[in-house]
């Protein structure tokens, strides 16, 4: 009995032995350690965006700026998100959502407007990546509001940076302005016309 107790002793200590076949198959389901995998490295770091001084809106005016009546349009960034996928690499690619209304003042009128948007990753004083795109946003007669949805994929953060970069989101530039209208030609004149035939 007691021999037999050693030999299950020493069988015991057999099995737990590293790559045997037994403990394999109970460790990895099959008679084979897989190849190691890539440590998780966890949550990619993913910020709130940040909106500069003066970034969220642009007021367009007609005759003295500044002039409540005579405001003729507001566009305002409303909600924005973002989205952080860690890359093979250890770096980050980042998707950026925003939302905005253009609001018409005393002074507007319904019609096309356009406004420049800019979404920017930076770390430190240096721009990682950047799109720029001039949103437009239409009013309907009879309203007062236009909205707008951009949504921006593949900024991307070198692994380098991965850890401490901003999402930086600002509409900039000129202020909104209705959008050219295509001319349509000119008509023949009448004489022409009737010469034709």
């Amino acid at each position: 009995m007691a021999a037999l107790a050693i030999g299950l002793t020493t069988a015991g200590g057999a099995v737990a032995e590293e790559g045997n076949f037994l403990t394999n198959m109970f460790k990895y389901g099959g008679p084979t350690v897989p190849p190691s995998q890539p440590k998780d490295l966890g949550e990619p770091y993913c910020p709130q965006v940040d909106v500069p001084e003066g970034g969220a809106a642009i007021r367009s005016f007609g005759g003295k700026g500044g002039d409540n009546a005579s405001l003729r349009n507001q566009v305002t960034l409303g909600r924005i998100a973002r989205e952080c996928n860690r890359l093979a690499d250890g770096g980050l690619s980042v998707k950026v959502g925003v939302a905005g209304q253009v609001l018409l003042g005393p002074a507007g009128a319904p019609g096309r407007f356009e406004a420049p948007l800019q979404i920017s990753i930076k770390y430190g004083d240096k721009v990682v990546a950047t799109r720029a795109r001039r949103v437009a946003v239409s009013v309907a007669p009879g309203e007062a509001q236009g909205l707008f949805t951009v949504v921006e994929d593949g900024l991307i953060v070198p692994p380098a940076m991965a850890e401490d970069y901003e999402i930086v989101v600002t509409l900039g530039g000129s202020p909104a302005k209705p959008a050219p209208r295509k001319r349509k030609p000119a008509a023949p004149p009448a004489e022409a016309a009737g010469a034709a035939q």
